[in-house]
Parts: structure tokens; C-alpha cells; sequence
């Protein structure tokens, strides 16, 4: 089960996800950020406090949406990874293909 918070913070985007990022839930998520970047709100943090779990389609969507980032001169970038959360990051050599910030605060600064 997973929900999605929006907010907008000037011209960035908050995106809150609560619960898990897996092959079920992986496509509303794919939607919410593509979403984003092809109405031209690109600048995109996504807080991972209360993530409980990543899978690798969750990933799929994060480097979709970071390559659509890219294309449209915009910025994604991702806040507030627990521990475990990093922990897969890690394993899947993922780390630093991503810009993660310890908070929410600090995210919205790099990017406003």
C-alpha cells in the first residue's frame, strides 16, 4: 500500500510517499512524476520519510523520472532516505545517480 502527498513549496514540488514503492504500486508513482516533469513543474523532491520499502521497479521510476529531469532542464532529488532505504540504494550501486539530501529543508533549498 502506498500514499502520495503533494505540495507545492514556491516552485518546487513535494512529493510525501507513505507506505512502499513495489511492482504494484510503482505505476501511480510513475504517473505522479512523470506527470510533473511533462507539465513543466520540474523541480521535483521526493521525501522518502516514511518509505518503508523500495523495489527495483520503484527504482525504474526514479531514473525515469530523472532522465526526464534532465530533458526538461529541470531538477529531481530525493530527501530524508532511512537508513534501510539507503541500504538498497547501496546495493543497487544506485547512491549516486541521485542528489539525496538528509532533509526536506536542505532539498528545497539546493533546488529553489
Amino acid at each position: 500500500m502506498m500514499k502520495m502527498a503533494e505540495e507545492q513549496a514556491g516552485e518546487v514540488t513535494i512529493i510525501a510517499i507513505n507506505g512502499q514503492v513495489d511492482s504494484n504500486t510503482a505505476k501511480s508513482f510513475e504517473e505522479k512524476l512523470t506527470g510533473l516533469f511533462k507539465s513543466g513543474r520540474n523541480r521535483v523532491v521526493v521525501d522518502f520519510k516514511h518509505l518503508a520499502y523500495i523495489t527495483s521497479a520503484g527504482f525504474r521510476v526514479l531514473l525515469l523520472a530523472g532522465k526526464l529531469a534532465e530533458k526538461s532542464d529541470g531538477k529531481l532529488a530525493l530527501c530524508n532516505v532511512t537508513a534501510e532505504v539507503k541500504r538498497v540504494f547501496d546495493l543497487g550501486n544506485m547512491t549516486d545517480l541521485f542528489a539525496i539530501y538528509p532533509s526536506r529543508e536542505e532539498g528545497l533549498a539546493k533546488l529553489s
